[in-house]
Formats: structure tokens, C-alpha cells, sequence
């Protein structure tokens, strides 16, 4: 905590004291690797967030500065804190999209109805057993455990790559599913075989993993993977 009010300032004076045009471009790599290298840079985000947040009023001061100091140079700073602070705003709320509350399980859902819901040929009433999410380090029912490390999960018999802290394993060991940025990864340890479910999220287990997407109902494995 202490480094970070040492380093926060530091970084603001530094890019007030660069001209701003080598700042503002520092400012724009930096959001471009949050945009588009979230998952690889998953536990470096926060540092880049916080560099952005900091290092704006920097270049806007270095800003006006290169402007003559004048009121019209401060105009330009205010125009360009107006502006920069929405756009700021705009990419951590696009960063934060789909974020759901830690530690707990999706949100329990009402298991009779989804039972009920038309799965297939035939109704039958399912009972699922609820995930037991794990951040960093995951217990394998078959033994040993799966480890999250910068971005990736590594596991005894597989390594899973561009995924979140959070995992899950089935009851049986078959199945680990992780979280990423846009949905979740599924990956078949009998089959060695991976799936990236984009905007779906695990209900429970019952033979394996049931998923819904929004606020849709439960479905089985076996026809989320078919309708893919």
C-alpha cells in the first residue's frame, strides 16, 4: 500500500515533466495492452488501470505546460481532462463488464423450474450439484491439484492458457472449467479436448457440466457443445 502512494505520484510527475507527446503515447500502448491483452496480463491489469488513472493528469499538465501556460492552455487541459476521464471511464466500464460477484457460485437459480424446463425428447427432474469455485489453487478429485499461475492453469495431465483465477472441478474429476474474461473454458481431461464458451456460465454438475447463457435455462453439456 505504502509503495503504492510512492510510485502513483512518481509516475504522475514523470509524465508531467515529458513532453506530452512521448506521455500520451505511453497512456494509449497502455490501454491498448488492457483491450486487447487482458487475459495474458490478468494479475498485471490493476498496476495498468491505476498507471492510467494516474498518468492522464500528468500529460494534461505537460499539456498546457507545452502550450505557454496561458489561459487558453489551460482550456486545452480541461477540455482534454473532460475528455480523457469519460473515455477512461467508458474502457474500465467495458473492462468490468460481465464481472460477477467473487467467492460465490453463479447465482443459485430456481433448480425445480430449470428441471422442468424442455431439455429434450423427455422431461426428467435433474438436481445438480452446485460448483465448488477454487481461486489459485483447485483440489483434482483424481489427485494432485490444478494451479493458476499468470494467466493459466496448470493441471497434471493438461495446461490451460488466457483464463481467470477462478476454476471448478466435476465431482468425478472429468471435467475443469475455468473463467475468463468473456465466458468460461471447458476442458474434457477423457478426451483432451478444450472449449471456449463465450457468455456462458456453470449452473452445476449432473453427468457432467450444465450451463446457461444470460438468463436462459440450464443446459446439459452435450447441447451447448452440439449448438456451438
Amino acid at each position: 500500500m505504502t509503495a503504492r502512494w510512492v510510485y502513483a505520484p512518481a509516475w504522475l510527475l514523470a509524465l508531467a515533466v515529458l513532453p506530452w507527446w512521448l506521455g500520451l503515447p505511453l497512456l494509449l500502448a497502455i490501454a491498448a495492452v488492457l483491450l486487447f491483452a487482458t487475459d495474458r496480463l490478468e494479475r498485471h491489469a490493476p498496476l495498468l488501470r491505476r498507471a492510467l488513472r494516474w498518468g492522464l493528469p500528468g500529460v494534461l499538465f505537460a499539456l498546457q505546460r507545452a502550450l505557454g501556460g496561458g489561459a487558453f492552455a489551460w482550456a486545452m487541459a480541461l477540455l482534454g481532462a473532460l475528455a480523457g476521464f469519460t473515455l477512461l471511464a467508458g474502457l474500465e466500464a467495458w473492462l468490468d463488464r460481465g464481472r460477477r460477484e467473487q467467492v460465490a457460485q453463479p447465482e443459485l437459480r430456481d433448480w425445480p423450474s430449470l428441471a422442468l424446463a424442455p431439455i429434450g425428447p423427455t422431461a426428467e427432474v435433474v438436481e445438480l450439484a452446485p460448483p465448488q469455485w477454487c481461486e489459485g489453487i483447485c483440489p483434482d478429485p483424481r489427485g494432485g491439484e490444478a494451479r493458476w499461475d499468470s494467466g493459466r492453469f496448470v493441471l497434471a495431465d493438461a495446461t490451460v492458457e488466457r483464463v481467470q483465477a477462478w476454476a471448478s472441478f466435476s465431482p468425478d474429476g472429468r471435467w475443469f472449467i475455468a473463467r475468463t474474461s468473456r465466458g468460461v473454458l471447458l476442458l474434457d481431461r477423457d478426451h483432451g479436448r478444450d472449449y471456449r464458451l463465450r457468455g456462458w456460465e456453470l449452473c452445476g454438475w449432473h453427468d457432467g457440466p450444465w450451463l446457461a447463457r444470460g438468463t436462459g435455462p440450464a443446459m446439459a453439456w452435450r447441447e451447448v457443445l452440439g449448438s456451438r
